[in-house]
């Protein structure tokens, strides 16, 4: 596998484009497209959350058909949640007017919605932008990138990447993009994910390789515990590329589930690491658990801490907190019976063993819990299973950007 430079246009076959639609925010891109030269097979997952904005409604209805898609247009600054038939209806306008516009069906578009819950949105501007958007698809990479930033909200930086792999042959790209600063904390952020491949792969192998990989990349990182009404993941596979397709779990679909799984695990620290005031990527591994679910469990429980995250902002090696989040995971285990470790490019100490606290410095371990990246080992002892989960420290900005959100 190899890192490219690039986003959702790096694939054959894929466009993008970003524009400025004046949704809700002016002189900011504020509406993106991804659209295929080909029908796409599709793959996704969708927030558990109850209340369910109106695209993840419409986008669910046609992945539950099963039929190839062509195009995703997505708008930022309205969540178009909670809106009712308004907002339904929103969705199909959108996407009836994108599939006039390329000569496809209203049932091959999705749509995708992130900002502010309960405003309903301006439809005639949706058109507009929707015409703006195809007028100026591209497959550059600027294009790509145009899109990306047009899909952010409180996000600071732009999160998206490609790879290159060989499949039968021939080369394979897997390109993504996201955004989710805050209210991220999946299951399956406010999250929205795309991810486009020029590889052919039957729907089923295709969905079996997303749901198995989303349990380890985006449904491992939280900012703030807050599970959105719009979380997303969409993955677009057009088959251009011309490989033999994959139908089977074969060496193949081996080779690309792996590189999936580096396109979502990498987006999904990103989006980690950009949370909402974030000065600190705070990632828990837990090893030697007894069952994977224990390790993911364990490992979610100390990022999600906010004491925790408080400490690793303050860089205080306070490991109680950590042992404490430890505890009410609901996983049992013998606290006398674990060790505790700080980690970072300065270094990496020992804090806590056998029922107290290791012979450290607190110096070194101020050190180390300063560093932009900071990591927390937890060996439970126990057995051989691993789980790493992402997330961040929590500092002061986080509370003056969400009490301002909607102004």
């Amino acid at each position: 596998m190899k890192v490219i430079d690039g986003g959702v246009t790096s694939p054959k076959g894929f466009m993008a484009a970003g524009v400025e639609a004046q949704i809700k925010y002016k002189n900011r891109k504020d509406m993106a497209m991804i659209c295929s030269k080909a029908p796409c097979v599709l793959a996704g997952t969708f927030t558990s959350n109850v209340v369910k904005a109106a695209p993840v409604k419409w986008d669910m209805e046609i992945l539950e058909k099963g039929k190839p898609v062509r195009a995703v247009v997505v708008n930022s600054g309205i969540a178009n949640a909670c809106t009712k038939s308004e907002g339904l209806k929103a969705c199909e306008e959108t996407a009836k007017k994108a599939a006039e516009l390329l000569g496809t069906e209203t049932h091959e578009i999705l749509v995708g919605s992130t900002g502010v819950i309960g405003m309903q949105l301006p439809i005639e501007k949706m058109k507009k932008g929707v015409e703006l958007l195809v007028s100026k698809l591209s497959d550059t990479r600027e294009a790509g990138n145009d899109a990306e930033r047009a899909i952010m909200t409180t996000d600071t930086l732009p999160k998206e990447l490609a790879v290159e792999i060989e499949l039968s042959g021939k080369t394979v790209r897997i390109g993504g993009m996201s955004k989710g600063s805050g209210m991220i904390h999946p299951n399956m952020c406010t999250m929205l994910g795309y991810v486009t491949t020029d590889a052919a792969i039957s729907r089923e192998m295709l969905n079996k390789a997303v749901k198995e990989d989303v349990v380890d990349t985006f449904n491992m990182i939280s900012v703030d515990g807050d599970t959105s009404t719009n979380d997303t993941l969409l993955v677009l596979a057009n088959g251009l590329a011309g490989n033999d397709e994959i139908k089977t779990e074969n060496e193949d679909y081996l080779k690309f589930k792996e590189a999936l799984h580096y396109v979502n695990q990498t987006l999904a620290k990103k989006m980690a690491a950009d949370g909402e005031g974030a000065t600190a990527l705070f990632e828990t591994t837990v090893i030697n658990a007894d069952t994977k679910e224990n390790a993911r469990i364990l490992a979610k429980s100390v990022i999600t801490s906010s004491l925790t995250k408080a400490a690793i902002f303050g860089h205080d090696a306070n490991w109680g907190r950590i042992l404490c989040a430890l505890g009410y995971s609901g996983v049992k285990f013998d606290p006398e019976n674990i060790d505790l470790y700080f980690g970072s490019k300065s270094g990496r100490i020992l804090i806590f063993s056998k029922g107290d606290a290791a012979d450290y410095s607190e110096e070194e371990a101020t050190k180390i819990l300063s560093d932009p990246e900071v990591t927390v080992t937890v060996d439970m002892k126990m057995g051989e299973e691993t789980a790493t989960a992402w997330g961040c420290d929590l500092s002061y900005d986080y509370v003056k950007i969400n009490a301002d959100y909607r102004s």
